[in-house]
């Protein structure tokens, strides 16, 4: 049969059209896919970008999001999850709101927030580590609702706590719940009431995607167990494959990319990275190889017909690679640079390395060459950053920093506007 079509649908979906280029309302941005359109990030001097502000943070790996001038910053600090909403431009805050949570990570390496908040509209929807999903009013902070997730639909405590960052499309909210009767949830984003609820997956740190499938809402999520797309509308099972490794002690962290009517998904241990053509029936796959591009928790680019992205276990230095998304081929590959997080602005390959670097160069099958590089916080960094109206936002355990790197896109619209 032939292939159904398949069409990436997040700016028409996930960003009303209120929302402009500048904006970063969401995980991986507005297309959910680590992208900006925004003009190419200039070349900074050997001194690093100009640092607009800083401010002191408190525990997570929860990146930042920014939408009509707000920042929204989730952390943890004193036994409570903290969401704060900051002038984007000057870091000065406008309310706060938070709740007390007892979430321990049972491995030691952080017990704040994962999973980045989702700006829909006049809402702000966070997803905390200890499965706590919440609504709040964008303008004031005001409580909307709340779902104590793990307790309802009685999930199994994870590895690293919950981290799945919200998805918000057509008046409703996709989380990977993980539950034993409940692996996806839909909520309702006015009132919090369950929408649907569908499979009994676990919860993966992925994050979900929507797309079009045959013309029909849908929505892509990397579980625990592998790829499941369902309905948008009921929650019907659309397709499912399993893509998880064999061992109970590994996770799928990166979130799917759908490419016109191909998906593709990798994990680390052993799992690998597949390229599938999605048709009436099944996927199917394209290639698949764990030798190529395993992402163990950082999402690939994608640019003109490649691939960006780490290849390996985190802790053993993982490569940075750009491979040829139709057939897996291996355009380069730094060996053992380490871990880090890709944004790509324009044609320009923002990598922060989880040592506190940002590094520019141009996104080229040719090779990698830095334009620049500066320290710009102290490692570790985890968490992904914020790319808005040419300022970067990003954040360790301790500091949340904006440092200039592209023109202002706000600056050009009142220029235009004014004349």
């Amino acid at each position: 049969m032939r292939p159904l079509p398949l069409l990436v649908t997040a700016t028409a979906l996930l960003v009303s059209a209120e929302v402009v280029a500048k904006d970063w309302p969401q995980h991986l941005g507005p297309r959910r896919d680590g992208t900006s359109l925004e003009p190419a990030p200039e070349q900074w001097t050997s001194s690093g970008p100009p640092i607009l502000w800083t401010r002191p943070v408190g525990e997570g790996f929860s990146a930042p999001t920014v939408a009509n001038r707000r920042l929204i910053l989730f952390h943890r600090a004193n036994g409570h999850e903290v969401v704060d909403c900051l002038d984007a431009a000057t870091g000065e805050l406008q309310w706060t709101h938070h709740y007390t949570t007892a979430y321990r990570d049972d491995f030691g390496f952080d017990e704040g927030p994962r999973a980045a908040p989702t700006i829909a509209g006049d809402k702000v929807f966070t997803f905390g580590a200890q499965g706590v999903l919440s609504a709040l009013e964008l303008t004031s902070g005001r409580p909307l609702w709340k779902v104590e997730t793990h307790p309802r639909f009685k999930v199994r405590k994870g590895f690293f706590g919950a981290a799945t960052s919200p998805l918000v499309d057509s008046g409703r909210v996709f989380v990977n719940v993980g539950g034993a009767d409940a692996g996806i949830v839909a909520f309702d984003a006015e009132t919090g009431e369950v929408a649907w609820q569908s499979t009994r997956q676990g919860a993966s740190y992925s994050s979900p995607v929507s797309a079009k499938l045959g013309g029909e809402p849908a929505v892509v999520f990397l579980t625990r167990e592998g790829l499941v797309i369902t309905d948008s509308a009921t929650g019907t099972l659309r397709h499912s494959l399993r893509w998880r490794s064999r061992s109970g002690s590994s996770v799928n962290a990166a979130t799917p990319l759908v490419l016109g009517d191909r998906v593709f998904l990798s994990a680390s241990y052993g799992t690998g990275a597949t390229l599938l053509q999605l048709s009436s029936e099944k996927p199917q796959p394209v290639w698949t190889s764990d030798e190529i591009l395993s992402n163990h928790y950082a999402t690939s680019v994608y640019s003109k017909g490649h691939l960006y992205g780490f290849h390996g276990r985190q802790e053993y230095g993982p490569a940075l690679r750009c491979i040829r998304l139709d057939t897996g081929e291996v355009r380069w590959s730094l060996e053992r640079f380490g871990s880090g997080s890709l944004t790509l602005v324009s044609d320009t390959l923002l990598v922060l390395h989880e040592d506190g670097r940002l590094i520019s160069a141009t996104a080229s099958e040719a090779g990698f060459e830095p334009r620049s590089t500066a320290k710009l916080l102290e490692g570790v960094v985890r968490a992904y950053p914020a790319y808005s109206d040419g300022v970067l936002f990003a954040r360790n355990k301790r500091e949340l920093v904006a440092a200039r790197l592209g023109p202002s896109v706000s600056a050009k619209d009142q220029t235009s506007e004014g004349r």
